[in-house]
Order: C-alpha cells, then sequence, then structure tokens
C-alpha cells in the first residue's frame, strides 16, 4: 500500500473515530443534563407527595444509578461495543459483587424494609438490634441512634429488622413500673391509699389511666406493692425517679418500720 493511501486510511480512521468521541461526549454531557433534570424532577415528585425523606433519597438515588447505567451503555454502543455482552457482564459483576458484599447488600435491603414499612421513624425512642435510645437517622445502610447517655451508636440495618424492635414512642403514654417492700405490720390499705394520693402531686404523671398500687406478691419480710405511674415517654425518666423518691420519703413521714430481713437456714445431716 502506498504512502499516500495508508494516510488516507488513516484520515479516514481518525474522523470516523473522532466522530464517535465527539458524539460520546455529546451524548454524555446531554445525557447527566437529562439524568440530573429527572433528579431535581423526581425530587419535586416525592416532596409534593410528603413522602419520608429518607425514602425519597433511596429512589432519587437508585433513579440516578440505572439511568447513569443506561447513558454507559448507549456510549458503549457507539464504538461498536455489543450492549448484550456488557450487560452479560454487568449481570455477572452483580453475581461477585452480590456474593461479596452479601452483608452489605442485606442491610441496604434492610433499610429499604424499614423506610417502607416504618415500624419507627426519626427522633423516636426505640430499642433495637441490642441498642436502646432516641433514632438519629435511617441510612442506607445503618441506622444511627442517641443513647440515653448521650452516645451516638450505629447498628446495620440487617441486625435491626432481624431483632425485636420495641418503639416506645409509638402509644400516647408508657407506664412505669416500680415496687415497694412493707413490712408485716403495716396497715396495707392505709399505705396503699397513701401512695395513690401522692402519686397524683408527682409532675407529668397522667390521670387517665390512673395510677395502680396494688399487692403484688407476699415475701418472708411482708407484702409488696406494686407502683405503676403513667406518663408521656419524654417524661418516663423524670417520673421514674420522682415517684421512687415519693415512696421514700412517704414511708419516712408514716414512720412504717423497715421491714426485716429474713434467711432461711438449710440444716444438713450427718
Amino acid at each position: 500500500m502506498e504512502p499516500r493511501d495508508m494516510l488516507q486510511v488513516a484520515i479516514d480512521v481518525g474522523v470516523r473515530f473522532g466522530i464517535r468521541i465527539i458524539g460520546a461526549i455529546a451524548l454524555w454531557i446531554i445525557g447527566r443534563a437529562i439524568i440530573n433534570f429527572c433528579g431535581r424532577l423526581i425530587s419535586r415528585w416525592l416532596v409534593h407527595q410528603h413522602l419520608d425523606p429518607t425514602l425519597g433519597r433511596y429512589i432519587a438515588s437508585a433513579s440516578s444509578i440505572v439511568l447513569s447505567v443506561v447513558l454507559v451503555i448507549a456510549i458503549l454502543g457507539i464504538f461498536g461495543v455489543e450492549t448484550t455482552t456488557f450487560a452479560a457482564v454487568i449481570a455477572a459483576a452483580g453475581v461477585a459483587i452480590g456474593v461479596a458484599w452479601g452483608g452489605l447488600l442485606g442491610n441496604f435491603a434492610a433499610g429499604v424494609f424499614l423506610v417502607i414499612f416504618r415500624p419507627f421513624k426519626t427522633g423516636e425512642f426505640v430499642s433495637g438490634g441490642g441498642v436502646t435510645g432516641t433514632v438519629h437517622e435511617i441510612g442506607m445502610f445503618a441506622t444511627s441512634f442517641d443513647t440515653p447517655d448521650n452516645v451516638r451508636t450505629i447498628v446495620g440495618n440487617n441486625k435491626i429488622v432481624g431483632d425485636t424492635i420495641q418503639n416506645f414512642s409509638a402509644n400516647p403514654y408508657r407506664r412505669v413500673d416500680l415496687t415497694a417492700q412493707l413490712a408485716h405490720g403495716v396497715d396495707v390499705k392505709d399505705a396503699v391509699a397513701m401512695l395513690k394520693e401522692r402519686l397524683t402531686r408527682i409532675p407529668n404523671v397522667l390521670g387517665q389511666p390512673a395510677p395502680d398500687v396494688e399487692i403484688l406478691q407476699f415475701t418472708l419480710a411482708g407484702p409488696v406493692l406494686a407502683i405503676r405511674p403513667y406518663c408521656n415517654n419524654a417524661h418516663y425518666w423524670q417520673v421514674y425517679f420522682d415517684t421512687n423518691r415519693m415512696i421514700r420519703d412517704s414511708f419516712s413521714s408514716a414512720r412504717y418500720p423497715v421491714p426485716e430481713q429474713h434467711v432461711r437456714v438449710q440444716s444438713s445431716t450427718g
């Protein structure tokens, strides 16, 4: 082949390849603009539908990823790459990633479950995955809690979904469970009446349902009272501590005797 012919072939190949590069760049710029526009459109629609913000981030992120993959496949098609082969490669890579990142993908799937079925929301006081605290954020792979001792704790979503979830904020009120030991010589009716009356003086104790003060069990030291006021979840610990203090002050002012501690001694025969 003559040098002139070789030069002409090189020019033709360069022109065709250059046109493809220019077309790919233009497609990328236009495609990204369309993807960004679709992302903003989806976000506005989600806000208009008053969906949960976390769910909105999930949908917007997933939509952007899917459209970006379609854009990359279209660009590769410009260069003559078989999209069917590329799709097979993506599928194989997806399987490999799924095996390697099984736990991470499990956390992602559990996060989708938490967002869709909403067993709890941000700001609620819950127990899940071995952690009890206020929900700070429900993420794509993990949920963060602020525990009562003010420690930020992050738990994988898969662990939360696989465990028992307790939502203390779901109901309008919560019961505080306490006990009080009486001596045998104390009039139980007087003690119950006194505690019921003084429970109503404690701030944030609900009138309905009314506090419960009843005999829980009998021990060698005397009867044990169950003392159960009701309050909003936000006031639980305040009512808990104030009730304990009220029990002590009430028994002290009534001059109730201290219950005797009886120890059972087992005799052995040799």
